[in-house]
């Protein structure tokens, strides 16, 4: 069996703690060659992007990826423009159905190279309300302070 080599670019840890992240897909991404070196330096940031619908498309937007250092102003791209997703007709349908009935959100939660090409994982997420912002920071608290704990009993 071959393992996939997976490269992280960048990590959205905000929207895990912003949203219920119910559902998990992969997309590809289609970018410019300065966008794909500045990815390869690491240099994306996912804080405040997320992914919409633009006629059978969808696009995801407010994604800052930095402008390539050698690239000079001629060979540069734009930092922050709405940036293709790569999905199947029936994933886009799905996808489509699900944010108009329960009002859903996608939003991006990392950014990686699988295999050398660009992807990115989405996730079907519903807000949080300030008080289960408040629960889920309490609860990983509290794991935290257990797991403390019992490495202390071990010893």
């Amino acid at each position: 069996m071959s393992e996939k080599k997976i490269l992280l670019i960048s990590q959205n840890k905000k929207a895990f703690h912003s949203f219920h992240i119910e559902k998990k897909l992969e997309a590809g991404i289609v970018l410019k060659g300065s966008e794909v070196k500045s990815c390869r330096e690491g240099k994306v940031q996912l804080v405040d992007s997320y992914a919409s619908f633009k006629q059978d498309e969808i696009f995801l937007v407010k994604a800052h990826i930095s402008e390539f250092k050698q690239g000079g102003p001629f060979y540069n791209h734009v930092p922050v423009r709405p940036r293709k997703l790569l999905l199947h007709k029936r994933e886009i349908a799905e996808i489509r159905s699900l944010m108009e009935q329960k009002g859903y959100t996608l939003v991006p939660l990392k950014m990686y190279f699988s295999k050398g090409k660009a992807k990115i994982e989405l996730g079907l997420a519903k807000g949080k309300s300030h008080s289960d912002k408040r629960q889920s920071v309490k609860s990983k608290e509290e794991d935290r302070k257990m797991a403390q704990a019992m490495k202390r009993d071990r010893k």
